[in-house]
Parts: C-alpha cells; sequence; structure tokens
C-alpha cells in the first residue's frame, strides 16, 4: 500500500460530523491540512472541543446543515449505532463519506451503503485506521515478499482498563482493527468464525471476547480483546514457516525473528535464532488515513478500506457476534444473508 506524502494538490474541504473521544483527532488532523471547512456535533462537549481546537471553524449543532452545504466531503464519527443512516444521508446528498468503523451494525445495512455509493459515484471510506500505520504496512510487505514463509498462524491481543462503552460491545468496539488487518494479510475471508466472551460489567454487553478465525488453507487466527485488563496491550503477530514478526503497538516496534521449528531425523527443533528490529516512519497512521480520504477524493480512486473492504470486515464480525450469542458454536461463511 502507498503512504501518501505528497498534499500538494489535495485542496478539497470537509466536514466533520462528531467532535467527541475521537472525532475531534479527525478535526485536528483536517484542519492541520487544511481541509476543515465545518464542525458538527450536538453536544456540549462536541462545541467545546471545537472551540478549543478549532475557533476560526464555522460549527454547527445540526447535520442537516451539513448535508445542505456546499461542501462536498463528510467524516462521521459518531456512536456506531448512528453510521447507516448519516452515511445514508450524506452519500443521497450527493457527496464523499469516510466514516468511523463498523461501517453499519449489519451486513445487510453496510450492502445498501455500498451499492449506494456506487449508483451516487461517490468515494465510501471506512475508518480502518490501524490499516495505514507504516509499521502494519511494513509487516504486509514482510509477508508478501515471502520474508516470513508461509503464514501458519496469527494472533492479536487488543487490551486494555477502559474506555468501557454503553452503546457496542467489546466485540464491535475494538475488534474491527484486528480483522481488517488479518483479512488483509490472509487476502480471504475465513471460512468459519467462533467467538466466546463474557459480560461482567453490563449486562449482555460483552467485555472480553476471543475470535478464532480459520482460514481454507489452514491458517488460523485468534483475536483476544478486551476493556477489562490491568494492562494496556496492542500486539499482532505472525508465525511463518520460516520467520516469525511481532508488532507491538504500545511499544512502537516491529520485530522479525529469525525462528521456526524444522524437523531433523523425524522429530520437531525448535530453531532460536535473533530479533532483528524493522524500521518504520514515524508517521501517525491517523493522519496518513486522512490523506487518504484526500487522496481518494481527489484522484477519485478508491482507498484501500474501502466500502467494499468496510464490509468483508462486517461480514466477519456479524458471523462472529452470532457465534457469540451461541456460545461459542461456530459459523461458517459464507451464510444466508452475508
Amino acid at each position: 500500500m502507498e503512504i501518501i506524502q505528497n498534499r500538494s494538490n489535495l485542496k478539497s474541504k470537509i466536514a466533520v460530523i462528531g467532535c467527541g473521544y475521537w472525532g475531534k483527532n479527525l478535526v485536528r488532523n483536517f484542519n492541520q491540512l487544511e481541509s476543515l471547512a465545518l464542525v458538527c456535533d450536538s453536544s456540549s462537549e462536541g462545541r467545546s472541543n471545537a472551540t478549543m481546537l478549532v475557533p476560526q471553524t464555522k460549527f454547527v449543532s445540526e447535520v442537516a446543515q451539513v448535508f445542505d452545504s456546499e461542501i462536498s466531503a463528510v467524516v462521521i464519527a459518531t456512536p456506531a449505532e448512528t453510521h447507516y443512516n448519516l452515511v445514508k444521508q450524506t452519500l443521497q446528498a450527493g457527496k464523499d463519506v469516510f466514516v468511523e468503523k463498523p461501517l453499519a451494525l449489519t451486513y445487510q445495512q453496510g450492502a445498501q451503503l455500498v451499492q449506494l455509493a456506487d449508483k451516487q459515484q461517490r468515494i465510501l471510506m471506512v475508518g480502518h485506521v490501524l490499516e495505514y500505520h507504516p509499521a502494519v504496512v511494513k509487516l504486509l510487505n514482510l509477508v508478501q515478499s515471502g520474508q516470513l514463509g508461509k503464514v501458519r498462524y496469527i494472533y492479536s491481543n487488543r487490551l486494555s482498563l477502559g474506555k468501557i462503552r454503553r452503546e457496542e460491545n467489546i466485540l464491535w468496539s475494538f475488534a474491527p482493527h484486528d480483522i481488517a488487518v488479518i483479512l488483509r494479510l490472509m487476502g480471504s475471508l475465513p471460512f468459519q468464525v467462533v467467538a466466546c466472551g463474557g459480560s461482567y460489567i453490563q449486562p449482555n454487553i460483552a467485555d472480553v471476547t476471543i475470535t478464532n478465525l480459520l482460514f481454507d488453507n489452514g491458517v488460523r487466527a485468534h483475536i483476544h480483546v478486551s476493556w477489562l485488563h490491568p494492562f494496556k496491550e496492542q500486539r499482532l503477530v505472525v508465525i511463518g514457516s520460516e520467520k516469525m514478526a511481532s508488532f507491538d503497538d504500545v511499544a512502537k516496534r516491529l520485530v522479525l525473528y529469525d525462528q521456526r521449528v524444522e524437523i531433523q531425523e523425524g522429530q520437531p527443533v525448535p530453531i532460536k535464532g535473533n530479533g532483528e528490529e524493522v524500521s518504520f516512519a514515524a508517521d501517525e497512521p491517523l493522519r496518513l488515513e486522512c490523506l487518504a480520504f484526500l487522496e481518494a477524493i481527489s484522484s477519485r480512486r478508491p482507498p484501500v478500506t474501502d466500502g467494499y473492504s468496510g464490509l468483508q470486515v462486517l461480514k466477519v464480525l456479524q458471523a462472529a457476534q452470532r457465534s457469540l450469542v451461541m456460545n461459542g458454536e461456530p459459523v461458517s461463511l459464507p451464510i444466508e444473508g452475508l
């Protein structure tokens, strides 16, 4: 994936709907990229954040004022349950849209949005920011170039204490990042999904889940997410037949290990080599994601995390949710309606 560095031709003006916990970061970045024209938020917190960050930028409290404006592109950073309606209204208003993950709360809704974007000939981008992380881009290059050999197993841990949500469970809040990256690394969907977890703080809102993905080529991946954990961990590990790689997003380190298991005289023997740190650019992933949206608007070419990419993630998420409510029963893909 190409990381955009030159923004000299990216002059589009955009509106951001939502200036809360995450939206304020998008407001900051688009403002620094000289592309912010309007901020919309109905809450006092959103107004306060906008006043502090971008006091010179026009602020409105009603989304209708965004849709009625001449602005051609909209960024949506609102609670997940609002995504479907807001994206639909934005596309119907003839505007390009970048929506934070997830694209919608059901695959059917997501598919409707992708079809509408195609019909309207509008850019639809989903905020899977980890796919723009320079370390993840470098890891993808390592896998695709064959430096790890045949991929055998992938695991991801995304753990911390909070931020606990009331609108969505941990699966829908944390796991989309890791699902998106694993699907990118594998280049395909799994054929089976199994998820289990527990709700300890609020009834029927899972605080901890473990999701297992099984792919056609025998590769397995698991994703452990929790907001009920004593320390913060964001780690992605890829085990190959020749080498292994680990990306620690907390420590900001990507390490390639010259380690593997060989069969010698009929016995498996671990070969332990040194770990070599792999350098990657220090660019802020969110800044790169914002640049990718501006580039897509300018070039009219779909971004890496386009609507179809978001739809694939949604398909796995919905299968995992189905397995979760069935206490870990396997769910096969494709399934009817997905």
